[in-house]
Protein backbone atom coordinates (compact mmCIF):
# COMPACT_ATOMS: atom_id res chain seq x y z
CA UNK A 1 0.00 0.00 0.00
CA UNK A 2 1.16 3.60 -0.72
CA UNK A 3 0.15 6.34 1.11
CA UNK A 4 0.42 10.58 0.05
CA UNK A 5 0.52 13.12 2.46
CA UNK A 6 -1.69 16.37 1.62
CA UNK A 7 0.12 19.74 2.14
CA UNK A 8 -1.73 22.20 4.40
CA UNK A 9 -4.26 19.08 5.59
CA UNK A 10 -3.08 15.69 6.42
CA UNK A 11 -5.53 13.09 4.40
CA UNK A 12 -3.91 10.48 3.08
CA UNK A 13 -4.52 9.08 -0.30
CA UNK A 14 -5.08 4.93 -0.19
CA UNK A 15 -3.33 3.25 -2.91
CA UNK A 16 -5.58 -0.23 -2.93
CA UNK A 17 -3.33 -1.43 -5.10
CA UNK A 18 0.29 -0.98 -5.58
CA UNK A 19 0.97 1.19 -9.15
CA UNK A 20 3.89 2.71 -10.28
CA UNK A 21 4.87 6.18 -10.00
CA UNK A 22 4.12 7.13 -13.62
CA UNK A 23 0.93 5.66 -13.40
CA UNK A 24 -0.12 6.84 -10.12
CA UNK A 25 0.60 10.50 -11.53
CA UNK A 26 -2.26 10.01 -13.82
CA UNK A 27 -4.64 9.37 -11.62
CA UNK A 28 -4.51 12.91 -9.87
CA UNK A 29 -6.67 14.95 -10.79
CA UNK A 30 -7.67 18.86 -10.13
CA UNK A 31 -7.90 18.77 -6.24
CA UNK A 32 -8.30 21.39 -4.13
CA UNK A 33 -5.20 20.75 -1.88
CA UNK A 34 -1.84 20.39 -4.20
CA UNK A 35 -0.08 16.92 -3.39
CA UNK A 36 3.24 16.81 -1.30
CA UNK A 37 5.11 14.49 -2.91
CA UNK A 38 8.31 14.82 -0.96
CA UNK A 39 6.75 12.14 1.83
CA UNK A 40 6.28 8.47 -0.12
CA UNK A 41 5.30 5.58 2.79
CA UNK A 42 5.39 2.31 1.51
CA UNK A 43 2.83 -0.21 4.56
CA UNK A 44 2.49 -3.64 3.77
CA UNK A 45 -0.67 -5.07 3.09
CA UNK A 46 -2.88 -8.04 3.90
CA UNK A 47 -5.53 -7.51 0.61
CA UNK A 48 -6.23 -10.07 -1.03
CA UNK A 49 -7.79 -10.87 -4.78
CA UNK A 50 -10.19 -13.62 -3.76
CA UNK A 51 -10.05 -15.44 -6.40
CA UNK A 52 -6.77 -15.94 -8.32
CA UNK A 53 -6.30 -19.27 -7.40
CA UNK A 54 -2.89 -19.86 -9.73
CA UNK A 55 0.49 -19.96 -9.93
CA UNK A 56 1.98 -18.21 -12.70
CA UNK A 57 -0.66 -15.84 -13.89
CA UNK A 58 1.29 -13.68 -16.04
CA UNK A 59 4.26 -15.54 -16.66
CA UNK A 60 2.52 -16.53 -20.63
CA UNK A 61 3.11 -12.65 -21.02
CA UNK A 62 6.70 -12.79 -20.89
CA UNK A 63 7.38 -15.78 -23.39
CA UNK A 64 8.51 -17.96 -20.69
CA UNK A 65 8.13 -20.02 -17.15
CA UNK A 66 9.62 -18.38 -13.90
CA UNK A 67 12.36 -20.71 -12.67
CA UNK A 68 11.93 -20.30 -9.32
CA UNK A 69 8.43 -20.82 -9.14
CA UNK A 70 8.08 -23.60 -6.90
CA UNK A 71 6.54 -26.58 -9.21
CA UNK A 72 4.67 -28.67 -5.56
CA UNK A 73 2.68 -25.77 -5.37
CA UNK A 74 -1.40 -26.79 -4.11
CA UNK A 75 -3.34 -27.36 -6.94
CA UNK A 76 -6.45 -25.20 -8.36
CA UNK A 77 -10.22 -26.18 -6.49
CA UNK A 78 -12.38 -27.55 -8.52
CA UNK A 79 -14.75 -25.17 -8.30
CA UNK A 80 -12.80 -22.31 -8.96
CA UNK A 81 -12.87 -23.56 -12.62
CA UNK A 82 -16.79 -24.89 -12.36
CA UNK A 83 -18.56 -21.66 -11.13
CA UNK A 84 -21.86 -20.44 -11.10
CA UNK A 85 -22.43 -16.60 -12.77
CA UNK A 86 -24.38 -15.07 -15.47
CA UNK A 87 -23.32 -14.59 -19.26
CA UNK A 88 -21.87 -13.68 -21.51
CA UNK A 89 -18.77 -13.42 -20.35
CA UNK A 90 -16.66 -14.51 -17.44
CA UNK A 91 -13.47 -12.32 -18.15
CA UNK A 92 -15.45 -9.54 -19.31
CA UNK A 93 -18.66 -9.86 -17.11
CA UNK A 94 -17.92 -12.51 -14.11
CA UNK A 95 -14.17 -11.12 -12.81
CA UNK A 96 -15.26 -7.69 -13.57
CA UNK A 97 -18.07 -8.34 -11.29
CA UNK A 98 -16.37 -9.89 -8.21
CA UNK A 99 -13.19 -7.03 -9.13
CA UNK A 100 -15.91 -4.15 -8.06
CA UNK A 101 -17.40 -6.14 -5.10
CA UNK A 102 -13.72 -6.49 -3.80
CA UNK A 103 -12.92 -2.58 -4.50
CA UNK A 104 -15.95 -1.71 -2.23
CA UNK A 105 -14.79 -4.52 0.53
CA UNK A 106 -11.55 -3.20 0.64
CA UNK A 107 -12.95 0.36 1.22
CA UNK A 108 -14.58 -0.70 4.23
CA UNK A 109 -12.06 -2.46 5.35
CA UNK A 110 -9.88 0.64 5.31
CA UNK A 111 -12.92 2.57 7.06
CA UNK A 112 -13.04 5.14 3.64
CA UNK A 113 -15.77 3.89 2.53
CA UNK A 114 -18.18 6.41 4.39
CA UNK A 115 -16.05 9.54 2.88
CA UNK A 116 -16.47 8.11 -0.51
CA UNK A 117 -19.07 10.27 -2.59
CA UNK A 118 -17.43 9.37 -6.43
CA UNK A 119 -16.43 6.64 -7.92
CA UNK A 120 -14.32 6.58 -11.32
CA UNK A 121 -14.04 3.99 -13.61
CA UNK A 122 -10.90 3.10 -16.18
CA UNK A 123 -11.41 -0.25 -18.06
CA UNK A 124 -8.31 -0.89 -20.58
CA UNK A 125 -7.20 -3.06 -23.35
CA UNK A 126 -9.76 -6.14 -24.37
CA UNK A 127 -12.45 -4.93 -21.48
CA UNK A 128 -12.43 -1.39 -22.97
CA UNK A 129 -12.61 -2.90 -26.72
CA UNK A 130 -15.43 -5.35 -26.68
CA UNK A 131 -16.54 -3.90 -22.57
CA UNK A 132 -20.05 -2.82 -24.17
CA UNK A 133 -20.26 -6.17 -26.24
CA UNK A 134 -19.55 -8.51 -23.41
CA UNK A 135 -21.57 -5.78 -20.55
CA UNK A 136 -18.57 -4.91 -18.85
CA UNK A 137 -20.08 -1.45 -17.51
CA UNK A 138 -23.19 -3.63 -16.40
CA UNK A 139 -21.46 -6.37 -14.42
CA UNK A 140 -18.84 -4.12 -12.56
CA UNK A 141 -22.51 -1.64 -11.67
CA UNK A 142 -23.74 -4.24 -10.11
CA UNK A 143 -20.82 -5.43 -8.10
CA UNK A 144 -20.43 -1.71 -7.23
CA UNK A 145 -23.66 -2.19 -5.58
CA UNK A 146 -23.30 -5.46 -4.04
CA UNK A 147 -24.01 -8.27 -6.45
CA UNK A 148 -22.35 -11.61 -6.60
CA UNK A 149 -22.52 -13.38 -10.36
CA UNK A 150 -23.77 -16.53 -8.41
CA UNK A 151 -26.96 -14.50 -6.51
CA UNK A 152 -28.05 -11.48 -8.67
CA UNK A 153 -31.19 -12.05 -10.07
CA UNK A 154 -30.70 -11.66 -14.05
CA UNK A 155 -34.52 -10.85 -14.88
CA UNK A 156 -33.47 -7.90 -12.68
CA UNK A 157 -30.48 -6.18 -14.23
CA UNK A 158 -31.93 -4.66 -17.06
CA UNK A 159 -34.03 -2.25 -14.93
CA UNK A 160 -31.85 -1.93 -12.52
CA UNK A 161 -28.98 -0.27 -15.26
CA UNK A 162 -31.77 1.91 -16.63
CA UNK A 163 -32.27 3.04 -13.38
CA UNK A 164 -29.08 4.17 -12.54
CA UNK A 165 -28.55 6.17 -16.62
CA UNK A 166 -31.76 7.78 -15.63
CA UNK A 167 -31.21 9.23 -12.29
CA UNK A 168 -27.34 9.05 -11.98
CA UNK A 169 -27.59 7.68 -8.57
CA UNK A 170 -25.57 4.81 -7.83
CA UNK A 171 -25.92 2.19 -4.51
CA UNK A 172 -22.59 1.69 -3.28
CA UNK A 173 -22.72 -1.93 -1.81
CA UNK A 174 -26.55 -1.41 -2.62
CA UNK A 175 -27.78 1.33 0.73
CA UNK A 176 -24.68 4.61 -0.15
CA UNK A 177 -26.31 6.39 -2.78
CA UNK A 178 -23.83 8.40 -4.73
CA UNK A 179 -23.53 10.66 -7.72
CA UNK A 180 -22.40 8.67 -11.16
CA UNK A 181 -23.18 9.69 -14.45
CA UNK A 182 -21.94 6.90 -16.91
CA UNK A 183 -21.19 9.22 -19.94
CA UNK A 184 -18.61 10.75 -17.55
CA UNK A 185 -17.57 8.23 -14.62
CA UNK A 186 -17.17 4.87 -16.66
CA UNK A 187 -14.08 5.84 -19.26
CA UNK A 188 -13.28 3.43 -21.85
CA UNK A 189 -9.07 3.67 -22.93
CA UNK A 190 -9.19 1.87 -26.20
CA UNK A 191 -5.64 2.60 -27.23
CA UNK A 192 -3.86 1.84 -24.03
CA UNK A 193 -3.68 -1.74 -21.35
CA UNK A 194 -1.80 -1.71 -18.28
CA UNK A 195 0.94 -3.39 -17.58
CA UNK A 196 -0.06 -6.68 -15.98
CA UNK A 197 -2.59 -8.16 -18.52
CA UNK A 198 -4.86 -6.64 -21.43
CA UNK A 199 -8.20 -7.63 -19.15
CA UNK A 200 -7.27 -4.23 -16.92
CA UNK A 201 -9.52 -2.12 -14.96
CA UNK A 202 -8.73 0.81 -12.34
CA UNK A 203 -11.51 2.16 -10.01
CA UNK A 204 -10.84 5.48 -8.37
CA UNK A 205 -13.05 6.62 -5.47
CA UNK A 206 -13.67 10.61 -4.35
CA UNK A 207 -14.63 12.04 -0.95
CA UNK A 208 -17.05 15.09 -0.81
CA UNK A 209 -14.09 17.67 -1.41
CA UNK A 210 -13.31 15.98 -4.39
CA UNK A 211 -9.82 14.59 -3.40
CA UNK A 212 -9.12 11.18 -4.28
CA UNK A 213 -9.38 9.02 -1.16
CA UNK A 214 -8.27 5.32 -2.85
CA UNK A 215 -7.79 3.71 -5.70
CA UNK A 216 -7.31 -0.17 -6.97
CA UNK A 217 -6.17 -1.77 -10.29
CA UNK A 218 -7.43 -5.26 -11.19
CA UNK A 219 -7.09 -7.76 -13.53
CA UNK A 220 -9.39 -10.07 -15.15
CA UNK A 221 -7.51 -13.12 -15.92
CA UNK A 222 -10.01 -15.59 -17.56
CA UNK A 223 -12.61 -17.90 -15.97
CA UNK A 224 -14.09 -15.36 -13.81
CA UNK A 225 -10.63 -15.55 -12.05
CA UNK A 226 -9.63 -11.88 -10.67
CA UNK A 227 -5.90 -10.73 -9.42
CA UNK A 228 -5.15 -7.00 -8.04
CA UNK A 229 -1.59 -5.05 -8.68
CA UNK A 230 -0.07 -6.42 -5.49
CA UNK A 231 -0.63 -9.75 -5.25
CA UNK A 232 0.62 -12.15 -7.67
CA UNK A 233 2.16 -15.14 -6.10
CA UNK A 234 4.96 -14.09 -3.41
CA UNK A 235 6.27 -18.21 -3.35
CA UNK A 236 3.82 -19.86 -5.60
CA UNK A 237 1.85 -21.38 -2.73
CA UNK A 238 -0.62 -19.39 -1.58
CA UNK A 239 -4.36 -20.32 -2.20
CA UNK A 240 -6.92 -17.91 -3.03
CA UNK A 241 -10.15 -18.39 -3.03
CA UNK A 242 -13.18 -17.14 -5.35
CA UNK A 243 -15.97 -17.79 -2.85
CA UNK A 244 -16.43 -13.93 -1.74
CA UNK A 245 -17.40 -15.06 2.01
CA UNK A 246 -13.96 -16.98 2.52
CA UNK A 247 -11.49 -14.30 0.59
CA UNK A 248 -8.43 -14.36 2.27
CA UNK A 249 -5.72 -15.79 1.59
CA UNK A 250 -5.06 -19.21 2.84
CA UNK A 251 -0.91 -20.83 3.26
CA UNK A 252 -0.10 -23.56 1.47
CA UNK A 253 0.89 -25.35 5.47
CA UNK A 254 -2.58 -24.63 6.08
CA UNK A 255 -4.21 -26.57 3.57
CA UNK A 256 -2.23 -28.99 1.53
CA UNK A 257 -2.94 -30.72 -1.67
CA UNK A 258 -2.83 -34.45 -1.17
CA UNK A 259 -1.65 -35.13 -4.31
CA UNK A 260 -0.24 -32.01 -6.12
CA UNK A 261 0.78 -31.94 -9.32
CA UNK A 262 2.33 -28.93 -12.09
CA UNK A 263 2.06 -30.69 -15.28
CA UNK A 264 0.41 -33.61 -16.83
CA UNK A 265 3.64 -35.83 -16.25
CA UNK A 266 3.41 -35.52 -12.61
CA UNK A 267 -0.30 -36.10 -12.70
CA UNK A 268 -0.20 -39.56 -14.31
CA UNK A 269 2.83 -40.57 -12.11
CA UNK A 270 0.26 -39.60 -8.94
CA UNK A 271 -2.56 -42.07 -10.74
CA UNK A 272 0.36 -44.41 -11.55
CA UNK A 273 1.68 -44.62 -7.98
CA UNK A 274 -1.51 -44.11 -6.09
CA UNK A 275 -3.23 -46.86 -8.31
CA UNK A 276 -6.00 -44.38 -8.83
CA UNK A 277 -7.69 -42.18 -11.75
CA UNK A 278 -7.54 -38.86 -12.49
CA UNK A 279 -10.61 -37.94 -10.81
CA UNK A 280 -9.91 -40.05 -7.84
CA UNK A 281 -6.45 -37.25 -7.82
CA UNK A 282 -8.34 -34.77 -7.55
CA UNK A 283 -11.36 -35.78 -5.53
CA UNK A 284 -8.55 -36.52 -2.94
CA UNK A 285 -7.17 -33.28 -3.10
CA UNK A 286 -10.90 -31.59 -2.51
CA UNK A 287 -11.27 -33.59 0.60
CA UNK A 288 -8.03 -31.49 1.83
CA UNK A 289 -10.84 -28.55 1.83
CA UNK A 290 -14.59 -29.82 1.79
CA UNK A 291 -16.29 -32.85 3.17
CA UNK A 292 -17.56 -35.43 1.14
CA UNK A 293 -20.76 -34.30 1.64
CA UNK A 294 -20.07 -30.69 0.52
CA UNK A 295 -18.26 -32.16 -2.42
CA UNK A 296 -20.64 -33.65 -3.82
CA UNK A 297 -23.49 -30.95 -3.52
CA UNK A 298 -21.75 -28.67 -5.23
CA UNK A 299 -20.58 -31.23 -7.88
CA UNK A 300 -24.33 -31.52 -8.27
CA UNK A 301 -25.01 -27.84 -7.88
CA UNK A 302 -22.46 -27.83 -10.74
CA UNK A 303 -24.20 -30.28 -13.11
CA UNK A 304 -27.72 -28.92 -12.53
CA UNK A 305 -27.00 -25.60 -13.40
CA UNK A 306 -25.38 -27.04 -16.58
CA UNK A 307 -28.26 -29.10 -17.14
CA UNK A 308 -30.73 -26.31 -16.31
CA UNK A 309 -29.38 -23.72 -19.05
CA UNK A 310 -29.79 -26.61 -21.57
CA UNK A 311 -33.34 -26.42 -20.47
CA UNK A 312 -33.35 -23.11 -20.82
CA UNK A 313 -31.78 -22.60 -23.84
CA UNK A 314 -33.99 -25.17 -25.88
CA UNK A 315 -37.13 -24.12 -24.11
CA UNK A 316 -36.59 -20.60 -24.81
CA UNK A 317 -39.54 -18.39 -26.42
CA UNK A 318 -37.42 -15.46 -27.41
CA UNK A 319 -36.65 -15.29 -31.00
CA UNK A 320 -33.53 -13.54 -30.75
CA UNK A 321 -30.77 -12.63 -28.79
CA UNK A 322 -30.00 -9.17 -27.55
CA UNK A 323 -27.76 -6.90 -29.25
CA UNK A 324 -27.19 -5.05 -32.37
CA UNK A 325 -26.69 -8.17 -34.40
CA UNK A 326 -30.23 -9.30 -34.12
CA UNK A 327 -29.18 -12.79 -34.31
CA UNK A 328 -32.26 -15.33 -34.12
CA UNK A 329 -32.10 -18.09 -31.82
CA UNK A 330 -31.03 -21.39 -33.16
CA UNK A 331 -31.48 -24.16 -30.22
CA UNK A 332 -34.94 -24.39 -29.94
CA UNK A 333 -35.99 -24.96 -33.60
CA UNK A 334 -32.83 -27.35 -33.83
CA UNK A 335 -33.95 -29.17 -30.57
CA UNK A 336 -37.79 -29.59 -32.06
CA UNK A 337 -35.84 -31.29 -34.94
CA UNK A 338 -34.41 -33.09 -33.39
CA UNK A 339 -37.43 -34.41 -31.01
CA UNK A 340 -39.34 -35.04 -34.45
CA UNK A 341 -36.56 -37.39 -35.47
CA UNK A 342 -36.18 -39.43 -32.63
CA UNK A 343 -40.03 -39.09 -32.29
CA UNK A 344 -41.73 -39.20 -35.63
CA UNK A 345 -45.31 -40.26 -33.84
CA UNK A 346 -45.15 -36.54 -32.19
CA UNK A 347 -47.61 -34.35 -33.93
CA UNK A 348 -46.58 -31.37 -35.14
CA UNK A 349 -48.94 -29.29 -32.97
CA UNK A 350 -47.13 -31.14 -30.16
CA UNK A 351 -45.05 -28.56 -27.71
CA UNK A 352 -41.70 -28.71 -27.13
CA UNK A 353 -42.30 -29.63 -23.61
CA UNK A 354 -42.88 -32.89 -24.35
CA UNK A 355 -39.30 -33.37 -24.15
CA UNK A 356 -36.12 -35.24 -24.76
CA UNK A 357 -34.61 -33.70 -21.28
CA UNK A 358 -36.52 -36.44 -19.79
CA UNK A 359 -35.20 -39.64 -18.93
CA UNK A 360 -34.77 -41.45 -22.43
CA UNK A 361 -36.16 -45.14 -23.02
CA UNK A 362 -33.97 -47.60 -23.85
CA UNK A 363 -35.51 -47.90 -27.90
CA UNK A 364 -34.42 -44.19 -28.13
CA UNK A 365 -31.14 -44.30 -26.20
CA UNK A 366 -30.01 -47.24 -28.57
CA UNK A 367 -31.90 -45.55 -32.15
CA UNK A 368 -29.79 -45.24 -34.96
CA UNK A 369 -32.27 -42.26 -35.61
CA UNK A 370 -30.35 -40.16 -33.35
CA UNK A 371 -27.60 -38.26 -34.42
CA UNK A 372 -24.93 -37.69 -31.65
CA UNK A 373 -23.81 -34.55 -34.38
CA UNK A 374 -27.10 -33.21 -33.64
CA UNK A 375 -27.44 -33.71 -29.56
CA UNK A 376 -24.26 -32.02 -29.25
CA UNK A 377 -24.76 -29.42 -31.48
CA UNK A 378 -28.44 -28.63 -29.96
CA UNK A 379 -27.45 -28.73 -26.50
CA UNK A 380 -24.20 -26.90 -26.51
CA UNK A 381 -26.00 -24.21 -29.11
CA UNK A 382 -28.44 -24.14 -26.15
CA UNK A 383 -26.13 -23.45 -23.41
CA UNK A 384 -24.62 -20.30 -25.68
CA UNK A 385 -27.58 -18.50 -26.11
CA UNK A 386 -28.24 -18.67 -22.82
CA UNK A 387 -25.10 -17.22 -22.24
CA UNK A 388 -24.87 -14.44 -24.82
CA UNK A 389 -28.63 -13.33 -23.18
CA UNK A 390 -26.75 -12.74 -19.72
CA UNK A 391 -28.57 -15.75 -18.17
CA UNK A 392 -27.14 -18.16 -15.51
CA UNK A 393 -24.45 -20.50 -16.91
CA UNK A 394 -21.45 -22.28 -15.06
CA UNK A 395 -17.96 -21.52 -16.14
CA UNK A 396 -16.48 -24.24 -18.49
CA UNK A 397 -13.85 -23.10 -17.93
CA UNK A 398 -14.76 -19.71 -19.25
CA UNK A 399 -18.31 -18.04 -20.33
CA UNK A 400 -17.87 -18.27 -23.88
CA UNK A 401 -16.79 -21.96 -24.22
CA UNK A 402 -19.56 -22.69 -21.46
CA UNK A 403 -21.32 -25.24 -23.96
CA UNK A 404 -18.81 -28.13 -24.69
CA UNK A 405 -18.41 -29.75 -21.02
CA UNK A 406 -22.62 -29.54 -20.59
CA UNK A 407 -22.86 -30.87 -24.25
CA UNK A 408 -20.88 -33.73 -23.91
CA UNK A 409 -21.72 -35.10 -20.54
CA UNK A 410 -25.51 -34.38 -21.08
CA UNK A 411 -24.47 -36.47 -24.43
CA UNK A 412 -23.03 -39.03 -22.36
CA UNK A 413 -25.69 -39.30 -19.61
CA UNK A 414 -28.51 -39.69 -22.16
CA UNK A 415 -27.31 -41.85 -24.31
CA UNK A 416 -24.44 -43.66 -23.03
CA UNK A 417 -24.66 -44.22 -19.45
CA UNK A 418 -26.41 -47.38 -17.84
CA UNK A 419 -26.50 -45.84 -14.83
CA UNK A 420 -27.10 -41.71 -14.85
CA UNK A 421 -25.08 -42.02 -11.67
CA UNK A 422 -23.85 -39.26 -9.70
CA UNK A 423 -20.43 -40.65 -9.02
CA UNK A 424 -20.32 -40.42 -13.11
CA UNK A 425 -21.19 -37.13 -13.10
CA UNK A 426 -18.16 -36.34 -10.15
CA UNK A 427 -15.69 -38.70 -12.42
CA UNK A 428 -16.45 -36.51 -15.60
CA UNK A 429 -16.53 -33.31 -13.93
CA UNK A 430 -13.23 -34.18 -12.09
CA UNK A 431 -11.51 -35.51 -14.57
CA UNK A 432 -12.16 -32.16 -16.98
CA UNK A 433 -10.81 -29.85 -14.07
CA UNK A 434 -7.87 -31.86 -13.62
CA UNK A 435 -7.00 -30.77 -17.29
CA UNK A 436 -8.26 -27.35 -16.69
CA UNK A 437 -5.71 -26.74 -14.10
CA UNK A 438 -3.21 -28.13 -16.14
CA UNK A 439 -3.98 -25.11 -18.82
CA UNK A 440 -4.89 -22.74 -15.91
CA UNK A 441 -1.36 -23.26 -14.28
CA UNK A 442 1.34 -23.27 -17.44
CA UNK A 443 -0.98 -21.23 -19.77
CA UNK A 444 -3.89 -19.01 -19.53
CA UNK A 445 -8.10 -19.62 -19.96
CA UNK A 446 -7.68 -15.98 -21.31
CA UNK A 447 -8.80 -15.17 -24.81
CA UNK A 448 -7.37 -11.91 -24.01
CA UNK A 449 -3.82 -13.85 -24.02
CA UNK A 450 -4.41 -16.48 -25.97
CA UNK A 451 -7.17 -16.22 -28.56
CA UNK A 452 -9.99 -19.08 -28.52
CA UNK A 453 -7.54 -21.61 -28.23
CA UNK A 454 -7.51 -20.72 -24.76
CA UNK A 455 -11.18 -20.80 -24.58
CA UNK A 456 -13.05 -23.61 -26.90
CA UNK A 457 -9.56 -25.46 -27.32
CA UNK A 458 -8.76 -25.54 -23.57
CA UNK A 459 -12.80 -26.63 -22.83
CA UNK A 460 -12.36 -29.31 -25.92
CA UNK A 461 -9.73 -30.84 -23.97
CA UNK A 462 -11.02 -30.94 -20.98
CA UNK A 463 -14.35 -33.01 -22.21
CA UNK A 464 -12.36 -35.11 -24.39
CA UNK A 465 -10.29 -36.03 -21.53
CA UNK A 466 -13.31 -36.14 -19.19
CA UNK A 467 -15.38 -38.59 -21.62
CA UNK A 468 -12.61 -40.79 -22.39
CA UNK A 469 -12.35 -41.16 -18.61
CA UNK A 470 -16.23 -42.32 -17.92
CA UNK A 471 -15.54 -44.04 -21.33
CA UNK A 472 -13.40 -46.53 -19.37
CA UNK A 473 -9.80 -44.92 -20.61
CA UNK A 474 -7.06 -44.71 -18.90
CA UNK A 475 -5.01 -42.04 -17.78
CA UNK A 476 -2.55 -42.03 -20.39
CA UNK A 477 -5.85 -42.78 -22.87
CA UNK A 478 -7.57 -39.61 -21.00
CA UNK A 479 -4.00 -37.73 -21.57
CA UNK A 480 -4.07 -38.39 -25.06
CA UNK A 481 -7.57 -37.45 -25.84
CA UNK A 482 -6.71 -33.97 -23.74
CA UNK A 483 -3.79 -33.46 -26.15
CA UNK A 484 -5.66 -34.15 -29.53
CA UNK A 485 -8.76 -32.01 -28.23
CA UNK A 486 -6.43 -28.81 -28.18
CA UNK A 487 -3.34 -29.73 -30.87
CA UNK A 488 -6.71 -29.27 -33.36
CA UNK A 489 -7.15 -26.53 -31.90
CA UNK A 490 -4.01 -24.51 -31.64
CA UNK A 491 -4.04 -21.07 -33.22
CA UNK A 492 -7.96 -20.92 -32.84
CA UNK A 493 -8.48 -16.63 -32.65
CA UNK A 494 -10.89 -14.78 -30.87
CA UNK A 495 -12.91 -12.42 -33.29
CA UNK A 496 -16.25 -11.94 -31.96
CA UNK A 497 -18.34 -9.87 -34.59
CA UNK A 498 -18.98 -6.41 -32.98
CA UNK A 499 -17.84 -7.75 -29.42
CA UNK A 500 -21.02 -10.18 -28.69
CA UNK A 501 -20.20 -13.26 -27.55
CA UNK A 502 -21.86 -14.91 -30.66
CA UNK A 503 -20.69 -15.07 -33.97
CA UNK A 504 -18.36 -17.29 -33.99
CA UNK A 505 -18.71 -18.07 -30.51
CA UNK A 506 -21.73 -19.75 -30.11
CA UNK A 507 -21.32 -22.16 -32.87
CA UNK A 508 -18.06 -22.95 -31.81
CA UNK A 509 -18.84 -24.26 -28.92
CA UNK A 510 -21.06 -26.70 -30.55
CA UNK A 511 -17.85 -27.61 -33.05
CA UNK A 512 -15.91 -27.88 -29.75
CA UNK A 513 -18.03 -30.51 -28.44
CA UNK A 514 -18.39 -32.27 -31.52
CA UNK A 515 -14.29 -32.31 -31.94
CA UNK A 516 -14.05 -33.40 -28.15
CA UNK A 517 -15.77 -36.78 -28.47
CA UNK A 518 -13.54 -37.24 -31.92
CA UNK A 519 -10.68 -36.83 -30.03
CA UNK A 520 -11.59 -39.02 -26.88
CA UNK A 521 -12.33 -41.76 -29.60
CA UNK A 522 -9.24 -41.50 -31.22
CA UNK A 523 -7.36 -41.98 -27.94
CA UNK A 524 -9.58 -44.84 -26.80
CA UNK A 525 -9.31 -46.73 -29.91
CA UNK A 526 -5.08 -47.40 -28.62
CA UNK A 527 -5.13 -50.09 -26.04
CA UNK A 528 -1.45 -48.71 -25.34
CA UNK A 529 -0.52 -44.59 -25.69
CA UNK A 530 1.66 -44.05 -28.97
CA UNK A 531 1.46 -40.68 -28.37
CA UNK A 532 4.63 -38.64 -30.08
CA UNK A 533 2.67 -35.20 -28.55
CA UNK A 534 2.43 -35.13 -24.94
CA UNK A 535 -0.10 -32.86 -23.20
CA UNK A 536 2.37 -31.16 -21.59
CA UNK A 537 4.22 -30.33 -24.77
CA UNK A 538 1.20 -29.35 -26.32
CA UNK A 539 -0.25 -26.86 -23.42
CA UNK A 540 3.20 -25.03 -24.16
CA UNK A 541 3.00 -24.67 -27.77
CA UNK A 542 -0.59 -23.21 -27.10
CA UNK A 543 1.08 -20.97 -24.55
CA UNK A 544 4.01 -19.61 -27.43
CA UNK A 545 1.13 -19.66 -30.39
CA UNK A 546 -0.63 -17.18 -27.64
CA UNK A 547 1.94 -15.33 -27.13
CA UNK A 548 3.66 -14.65 -30.86
CA UNK A 549 -0.69 -14.17 -31.76
CA UNK A 550 -1.15 -10.68 -32.76
CA UNK A 551 -3.45 -8.67 -30.23
CA UNK A 552 -5.98 -8.01 -32.82
CA UNK A 553 -6.71 -12.10 -32.70
CA UNK A 554 -7.11 -11.59 -29.22
CA UNK A 555 -10.62 -10.97 -27.59
CA UNK A 556 -10.46 -7.08 -29.80
CA UNK A 557 -12.82 -7.44 -32.82
CA UNK A 558 -9.57 -5.54 -34.67
CA UNK A 559 -9.30 -8.55 -36.78
CA UNK A 560 -10.79 -11.39 -38.38
CA UNK A 561 -14.45 -11.78 -39.08
CA UNK A 562 -14.97 -9.09 -36.22
CA UNK A 563 -13.62 -6.39 -39.46
CA UNK A 564 -15.17 -8.45 -42.47
CA UNK A 565 -18.30 -9.16 -42.05
CA UNK A 566 -20.38 -5.58 -42.04
CA UNK A 567 -22.50 -5.09 -39.87
CA UNK A 568 -26.47 -4.07 -40.79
Amino acid sequence: MRFLQFSNKIQNVLRINLVSRIEQRKLQFSTRKALNFKQVFQQTTNFRSYNSKVKDEFNSLSGSKDSNTNENDAVISTFDLFSIGIGPSSSHTIGPMRAAKKFIKELKQNNVFRKITRIRIDLYGSLALTGKGHGTPNAILMGLEGETPDGIDTTKIANRIAQIYETDILRLDGMKPIKFIPEKHLIFHYHETLLRHPNGMRFIAFDEQGDCVASGDFFSIGGGFVINETKIHENGKNIFHKDEKNSDIVKQDVILSAFSFSNAEKLLQNCKRENMSIAQVVYQNELQWRSKEEIKKKVMDIWNTMDQSIQNGCLSTEEYLPGSLKVRRRAPGLYNKLLKDMYPQISSNSTIKNSLLQPLPMAIRKSTAVNVLDVISVYAIAVNEENAAGGKIVTAPTNGASGVIPAVLKYYLEFISEQNSEKEIMDFLFTSAAIGMLYKKRASISAAEMGCQGEIGVACSMAAAAFAAVMGGTPEQVEDAAEIGMEHNLGLTCDPIDGLVQIPCIERNALGGIKALGAAQLALRSKNSFAKVTLDQVIETMRQTGVDMQTKYKETSQGGLAVNVPLC
